[in-house]
């Protein structure tokens, strides 16, 4: 073959989400994909995704349903799709509005495309950057001081404190632009910082308790189970990576002839 356009860009796999269970998508590349319907949380985004959206960004992504939803997304490859990463910047959700045809052509490869609809789709995602609506700045605000200080900040009470405004005006606008309040929006944050720190076995629960905001390693494990379904040593296990190189077995397994 003299040219092979698959090498530039090309559909590696396609995932739907539709209901209100959590999605993570995987796989190296660039992960594009239209929210249809709902309200959907992404890790790494401050503002929840809402229905005409575009989803953007490289794996690992965290879909969470804020209410249900429906999803189709498609994972692009290719040295075009490396490009794009490299300039793309943060995780985000897109204004479809400002990316005409990206949703159209999100659906036709969900449903099986070539490498010229694939490129298309990066085409039309080009301004995809210049699309994200501004937070207000109260809400600006609030988001920033929950992630540069979710180990140390006791609540909403101390965070509306600090803005200088009332508790429930905080929690009315906050919840108006995110989707969910900002004590469940603290929580989140310190469920990804746990998260990162559980990847590593530097750290035991008690450490990242404390490293986190949470009182201790019982309550950690009361809310992480709550929040993501499973214990955090079960987490623990699931996303460790695989050892480079198998252990051997103990002596007392070994086979001698």
């Amino acid at each position: 073959m003299i040219f092979d356009p698959e090498i530039y860009c090309t559909t590696a796999e396609t995932r739907e989400l539709d209901g209100n269970a959590p999605l993570t998508l995987a796989g190296a590349g660039l992960w594009a994909g239209v929210l249809s319907r709902g309200a959907c949380l992404l890790d790494g985004s401050a503002r929840p995704g809402q229905s005409g959206d575009i989803l953007l960004g490289a794996s690992p992504l965290t879909l969470t349903p804020q209410s249900d939803c429906h999803l189709v997304a498609v994972r692009l490859t290719g040295l075009c799709a490396d490009a794009y990463l490299l300039s793309m910047g943060p995780t985000r959700w897109a204004d479809g509005a400002a990316c005409p045809g990206a949703a159209e052509l999100i659906a036709q490869l969900h449903s099986g495309g070539n490498a010229a609809l694939a490129y298309g789709l990066l085409c039309a995602l080009g301004k995809a950057d210049e699309t994200a609506r501004p937070l207000p700045p109260l809400v600006a605000e609030a988001v920033a001081a929950i992630r540069q200080n979710y180990m140390a900040l006791y609540g909403v009470e101390e965070l509306s404190e600090q803005l200088g405004v009332t508790k429930s005006h905080l929690v009315r606008a906050f919840k108006q632009e995110i989707g969910v309040p900002p004590g469940k929006y603290l929580t989140n944050v310190r469920i990804e910082a746990v998260k990162a720190l559980l990847l590593s076995d530097e750290y035991n629960l008690e450490m990242i308790a404390g490293m986190t905001g949470f009182s201790g390693a019982n309550y950690l494990c009361r809310v992480f189970k709550r929040e993501v379904g499973v214990s955090p040593a079960a987490w623990r296990a699931a996303a460790a990576p695989l050892p480079a190189v198998p252990k051997l077995p103990p002596r007392s397994a070994e086979m001698f002839v």
